[in-house]
């Protein structure tokens, strides 16, 4: 019994609920929905760029897509009228489902959803400012495109869904928040594991939470509507200001630094099946299927890091150069009446350059990082619940601290923020750069820190850590000046990027009229072939 693992209720329930789960049933051959292969090679590749000039995480590609194809939809047609098997086939075309693994029982359940969103729009906005609708438009987008894709890929929404409450389950207890309520507190825990154990988008977050108080909307019938669509704005404000709780960041840091087991063993029940009950009572069948598990997330994180690295020296060797022919160079041209080239090539090649050093440098963990997970993948399945009601977190309400002690602090971060990039601008004036090209230079150099911040936070999401290293919090202080405005410009630049204007109001729309003409050619074509056969 020495290598037996006695269940914790909590296990043993989420293994039960996983049982439950049924994979989908696949389309017959009447109702199944088939795209050309001449369309999917120029769709998938339109895809391909586009999702290139947006850094964005792999896991919310699909949904953003879908957010993207809903927003063009509408746009040329409002009533959302027979929407749904175009919406079914675009992602069919770009393969983000399979062909043929969608029929139309998937159409129909999409075009319900939008039936039931574009009714609850023209209630909404009727009367509202124009701020007000804004908001509410946009939510009610992320709210539908996250439905939709939940109801295209059940089992996995299902599995993520019981994995999540797990999570919390076992974590809860483990947390102290002094000067709020129960509900305040779970209702932050519960985001902080969305934001760092799913890395969900505010999209997935809007979403999950309502979910988590509602039913789904398109699952809710004409009276449940019509006595919730006039609560519904002020709900959806009561969702985000749970999201933006002050403490979430908090627990988000805690749920990080808990997450690589719960990865681990996420994936252990997905890949087991009815197996899990087994492997997971057995100490050695479990440290088997652990080692490689591990194993291969490593390699796994190794490849997501060039892949990662790629995208974000794509991202901003393309925004670099967009940025140098509509300023650098006719601001300089203007200015000083020449162009620097020299500093030009520079500012060109440096911050990708910088990027794929950083990449390549950055460190995967090791098999003393995997027995780590495995006990306390052990701790987390033992029914012996110490580990669950040991506290890891408390928080108390923060002291009044002395005003001139404050006062310095402030002080003293604005002089590391000062004298970093005072540093900065006079290594770049010894090299002959101007004042155009110093801003620019730095602008990459921090957008580029906090890309680099990410990449290496995704290379440690299998990282169980021991301990925070000694000079730490110091390398932080002096870092945190150009991460924020290397997170500050990544927010503003998503917000105006040109490209994705682009992309999404100037070429997407024509092009994906002519995939859809092309495809109802190549159909037409098929059909009088089939017919002289």
């Amino acid at each position: 019994m020495a290598d037996s693992i006695a269940l914790s209720k909590y296990t043993t329930a989420l293994l039960e609920q996983f049982k439950k789960i049924k994979p989908p049933v696949a389309p017959d051959d009447l109702s199944k929905i088939s795209v050309s292969q001449t369309v999917t090679f120029f769709a998938l590749a339109y895809e391909r760029i586009r999702n290139a000039v947006e850094y964005r995480d792999a896991h919310l590609i699909r949904r953003a897509s879908i957010e993207r194809i809903l927003r063009r939809r509408m746009s040329m047609n409002p009533s959302g009228v027979n929407e749904g098997e175009n919406i079914v086939r675009e992602l069919l075309w770009a393969r983000y489902f399979p062909n043929e693994s969608l029929g139309v029982t998937h159409a129909q359940q999409v075009q319900k959803i939008i039936d039931v969103y574009k009714k609850i729009l023209d209630q909404l906005l009727v009367g509202q400012p124009t701020a007000t609708r804004i908001y509410i438009r946009q939510f009610l987008i992320h709210m539908m495109s996250s439905e939709i894709e939940e109801t295209l890929q059940p089992q996995e929404a299902k599995q993520h869904s019981l994995f999540t409450f797990y999570m919390f389950q076992v974590l809860k207890q483990k947390i102290k928040i002094e000067k709020i309520t129960e509900e305040v507190k779970n209702a932050s825990f519960f985001v902080a594991i969305e934001k760092g154990f799913n890395q969900s988008d505010i999209a997935y977050l809007r979403y999950h939470i309502y979910t988590l108080w509602q039913k789904p909307l398109s699952k809710q019938n004409d009276q449940e509507l019509e006595k919730l669509i006039p609560k519904l704005h002020s709900l959806f404000i009561k969702i985000d200001e749970v999201i933006n709780n002050p403490n979430v960041d908090r627990l988000r840091r805690f749920v990080n630094f808990h997450k690589a087991p719960f990865l681990i063993l996420a994936e252990l029940l997905k890949r087991r099946g009815d197996e899990a009950k087994t492997i997971l009572s057995n100490k050695e069948l479990l440290w088997n299927d652990v080692e490689q598990l591990c194993r291969e997330k490593y390699a796994f994180t190794q490849d997501k890091l060039r892949v990662l690295a790629l995208k974000a020296i794509v991202y901003i060797f393309i925004t670099k150069m967009l940025l140098a022919f509509i300023i650098e160079y006719p601001v300089s041209l203007f200015i000083y009446g020449t162009v620097d080239y020299f500093s030009l090539i520079i500012n060109t090649i440096i911050p990708p350059l910088l990027m794929f050093l950083i990449a390549t440098f950055t460190k995967i963990p090791d098999a003393k990082n995997t027995k780590r997970i495995y006990q306390r993948i052990i701790e987390i399945l033992d029914s012996n619940n110490e580990f669950e009601t040991t506290l890891s977190l408390v928080t108390r309400e923060n002291k009044v601290q002395n005003p001139s002690r404050i006062f310095a602090f402030t002080v003293f971060y604005s002089m590391t923020f000062i004298i970093t990039f005072g540093l900065l601008n006079i290594v770049l004036g010894l090299f002959g750069f101007n004042a155009i090209s110093k801003l620019l230079f730095m602008f990459f150099v921090s957008l580029v820190t906090f890309f680099a911040y990410r990449i290496r936070q995704t290379a440690k999401q299998y990282q169980l850590p021991e301990g925070e290293a000694v000079f730490r919090p110091f390398t932080d202080f002096f870092f945190m000046p150009i991460l924020s405005v290397g997170k500050f410009l990544s927010r503003s630049i998503s917000q105006l990027n040109f490209i994705t204007f682009i992309f999404d109001f100037i070429i997407e729309a024509p092009f994906k009229m002519i995939i859809e003409v092309v495809e109802e050619w190549i159909s037409f074509v098929r059909q009088k072939r089939d017919e002289i056969v």
